[in-house]
């Protein structure tokens, strides 16, 4: 439990309103939603045990990883990934009063919601006006308060939340927008049947065929990797962590042999976590 507490805590990428927040409500109901203003400070509050998990978008069907997540499950927390949930994803130009899209003078958003709602931007002739924020609600809240004829990126709940109007609604670049969140804690996940396994790599020695043959540890085996993707190191340019995907749970022999291999080819394996997929509504 989290540290001065007696309520179960879930700590998410605020304020309320947000994707996150629907997130965190799925993730474990009757909870205490605690926002956070990143997912950094999200990571944080699980690790300074001031909540019990914690949730971070890491993929989106458009936009792909989340860079953040990423650099924070590689280098800056030793919590396990738990869970993981789909989230449908539905974004919608919010203003404070019924206006044109010709009349908007600014657009706020988080820079992933902007990203995926790239398409409408530029076909309405709006890319030249779009202000980061640090949420989506925080774009509404940001247009809530502006003296501009300005608009805000984000969803109907936030739309609620704060009065705004909504001037245009699924503005998303596919109507199959889907953004995938982990759930972080401090305990592992015992097998599900139907698990997904995040593991990080990295390499002392730079040589032909490295990768192929950590590939080959899993297809041997009869494990499927469903994703592969790196990260730099940030030690020096050109060094990478690479980052695998695959399906099973690392109590499984399978499972285990293949990383025992792997660890002779590989000079450190980071993993982040087993645990079961996710499916829509979860």
């Amino acid at each position: 439990m989290a540290a001065n507490s007696q309520a179960f805590t879930v700590a998410y990428l605020g304020p309320p309103g947000t994707f996150g927040e629907e997130a965190a409500l799925l993730a474990v109901q009757d909870a205490v939603q605690l926002p956070c203003p990143s997912h950094t400070s999200v990571a944080a509050k699980v690790d300074a045990g001031e909540a019990d998990i914690g949730i971070l978008a890491i993929e989106n069907l458009i936009t792909g990883s989340v860079a953040e997540t990423l650099d924070i499950l590689v280098d800056e927390t030793s919590l396990s990934i738990q869970k993981e949930i789909l989230l449908r994803i539905e974004h919608n130009l919010i203003a404070k009063t019924r206006l044109e899209l010709s009349e908007i003078e600014l657009v706020y958003s988080h820079p992933q919601a902007l990203a995926q709602c790239r398409h409408f931007l530029e076909e309405n002739g709006l890319s030249a006006f779009i202000e980061p924020a640090l949420s989506t609600t925080h774009a509404v809240e940001l247009v809530m308060n502006s003296q501009l004829k300005a608009g805000a990126i984000a969803n109907y709940r936030a739309a609620t939340r704060y009065g705004g109007e909504v001037l245009a609604s699924s503005i998303q670049d596919t109507s199959n927008n889907v953004t995938r969140f982990i759930v972080l804690g401090d305990k592992e996940t015992s097998p599900s049947g139907d698990d997904r396994t995040s593991i990080a790599l990295w390499f002392d020695a730079d040589r032909p065929g490295l990768l192929t043959a950590v590939l080959t540890e899993f297809s041997g085996r009869g494990i499927n990797c469903m994703k592969l993707e790196s990260r730099p190191t940030r030690a020096n340019l050109g060094e990478y962590v690479f980052l695998i995907d695959f399906e099973g749970h690392i109590q499984e022999e399978r499972c285990s042999k293949a990383l025992t291999e792997i660890s002779k080819l590989a000079s450190r394996i980071k993993i982040f976590g087993s645990y079961p997929k996710g499916t829509l509504g979860d």
